[in-house]
This record gives structure tokens, sequence and C-alpha cells, in this order.
């Protein structure tokens, strides 16, 4: 079992900067995909981003690419979202979540796939 702490998030302009982090204790995190989720109230978690075990491959949403990149930093058993350009549309709470699954596949964007979440960190980006 895995525990994930997220932070880094906070109120930023338009345009801004921020990055996410998500530490994790209890179990090695290079035993987990890694993935990046977000919220806004009163719709559906949706998927940010993804990365393989030993950061060889990344999926993003269509809505961040180009602009977030994901990253892990397994001996430190830590995963990051840097997100640059950011836009009001990027306001949610930015969850992290791992998958035991071995190999990143099309699913890995689904939140079913995930069996260990964080608590979630505000981001807000101001017009």
């Amino acid at each position: 079992q895995v525990q994930l702490v997220e932070s880094g998030g906070g109120l930023v302009q338009a345009g801004g900067s921020l990055r996410l982090s998500c530490a994790a204790s209890g179990r090695t995190l290079s035993s987990y995909i890694m993935g990046w989720f977000r919220q806004v109230p009163g719709k559906e978690r949706e998927f940010v981003a993804v990365i393989s075990r030993r950061a060889g491959n990344t999926y993003y949403a269509d809505s961040v690419r180009g602009r977030f990149t994901i990253s892990r930093d397994n001996p430190k058993n830590t995963v990051y979202l840097q997100m640059n350009s950011l836009k009001p549309e990027d306001t949610a709470v930015y969850y992290c979540a791992a998958d035991q699954t071995s190999y990143l596949t099309m699913s890995s964007r689904q939140q079913s796939e995930y069996d260990y979440w964080g608590q979630g960190t505000q981001v807000t980006v101001s017009s």
C-alpha cells in the first residue's frame, strides 16, 4: 500500500506557472504508474497526465498538452506536475494517483484504473 500527499497548489495569475508535487510513502513509487487528475465542483474528475513506472512514457490530456509536464524522481519517491501558461479553466483540485498496472495503456487515462489517491491540492488561476 502507498500513501500519497500532494503539495504546491495555490493562487496564480493567468499565464503564470506552478509545480505540484506528490510525495509517496509506504511503498516505493517505482512500483506504480502515476497519474494526475483534476476536479471542479459539480463536474467529473478528469484526466490530466500519466507517467510510466520508469518515466519512459507519458500521456497528456489535449487541454494541457504543451503546457504541462509530468515527471518523476523514483529515488525521492516523488512525482511532479509542472504547469506553465496557466489559464483560468485550469482552476481545480488536483489529485495524484497510483496504479499498480505494469504497463501504460490508453486505460491509464481512466480514474477507475487507479488504486490509491492523494487528498488533493487546490489550484486557482485568476484572469
